[in-house]
């Protein structure tokens, strides 16, 4: 827990918050010891099974209870160049909405939570597990030999959203 307070402004006033409700969020400033960049749990639930079994124990990964985005904690700047369709960096400037390391509150979870030790995702190691992550999930929406998926498409990009 104080890995992860350590960036509010108030670090004491946070710990507190969650001595007392630990069910309750916390809005922490990103860009100071970490950033997090959001993706479609679509891309995100797969690029995490590639990432365990890369590296073990990646760096922490939080997604909200619908399972509709995930959020994997980079060092601090690489929300900034980042790039990638349907990807949300949140850096420098921005707000994070957590929950306590051993819960869920909010419509929020930690899939990986952090573990106190700082460790983060290493950014070249998620980009090769979104590459292969996509190249899996098109390859299920092709079929064998091009051919069209269940929803009638050819392969679209897994990292693009339909409208």
């Amino acid at each position: 827990m104080d890995w992860l307070v350590a960036v509010a402004p108030d670090p004491g006033a946070c710990r507190r918050q969650w001595e007392r409700d630990p069910g309750s969020t916390l809005l922490l400033p990103a860009g100071r010891r970490w950033d997090v960049l959001t993706l479609p749990a679509s891309l995100g639930g797969p690029a995490l099974d590639v990432l365990i079994r890369l590296v073990e124990r990646p760096g922490p990964v939080l997604a909200d209870t619908g399972e509709e985005r995930m959020g994997f904690f980079v060092p601090a700047g690489t929300a900034g160049r980042w790039l990638g369709t349907g990807v949300r960096g949140a850096g420098r400037g921005t707000w994070i909405v957590v929950p306590h390391p051993a819960g869920r509150a909010h419509g929020l979870r930690w899939l990986v939570p952090p573990d106190g030790s700082g460790a983060l995702t290493d950014p070249a190691v998620l980009e090769l597990a979104l590459h292969e992550a996509a190249a899996t999930l098109g390859e299920r929406g092709r079929g064998a030999n091009g051919e069209h998926g269940a929803d009638g498409e050819r392969g679209a990009d897994p990292g693009c959203e339909r409208s």
